[in-house]
């Protein structure tokens, strides 16, 4: 099968996919609102709700993203920029598509990109957090943390 054959073939897979993940995010977030309209129950019921409440709320979020991909991979294919790596501009090898459809870099690069973050390396003080309402920096050993 010739790359675009394939590409095409890996358009419908991503369009299922993403109509899939679309009606379990609506019946997921419809989910989260029923169950906090639910109020009654003992502490043990309201402490299994929430925690419930948080894994369906953790897995609408990995989807979510999930979906983000799948509709950039699209995008990329209208565009024609779909399987060439956002990183060196090479061929994503088919077999790397084959396994993540969404992918946008190369093997390479997204090591590369393991490695040393998405910026390539960080110059960043982490250990100084800037406060926005302009009183200046603070130290991360300022910050009192209740275990």
């Amino acid at each position: 099968m010739a790359r675009k054959d394939a590409i095409l073939s890996m358009r419908q897979i991503l369009i299922m996919r993403r109509d899939a993940l679309r009606t379990a995010l609506a019946g997921d977030l419809s989910l989260l609102k029923e169950l906090r309209a639910q109020t009654a129950g003992d502490v043990v019921d309201a402490a299994l709700d929430s925690a419930q409440d948080e894994i369906s709320s953790q897995l609408a979020e990995v989807e979510s993203r999930e979906l983000a991909s799948i509709e950039n991979a699209l995008e990329r294919m209208r565009e024609g920029k779909y399987g060439v790596c956002e990183g060196c501009s090479c061929s994503i090898p088919m077999a790397r598509l084959n396994a993540l459809p969404y992918a946008t870099l190369c093997i390479e690069c997204q090591r590369e990109q393991e490695r040393y973050g998405s910026h390539g390396g960080s110059d960043a003080d982490w250990g100084r957090v800037h406060d926005s309402s302009g009183d200046g920096d603070m130290s991360i050993n300022d910050i009192e943390i209740d275990v």
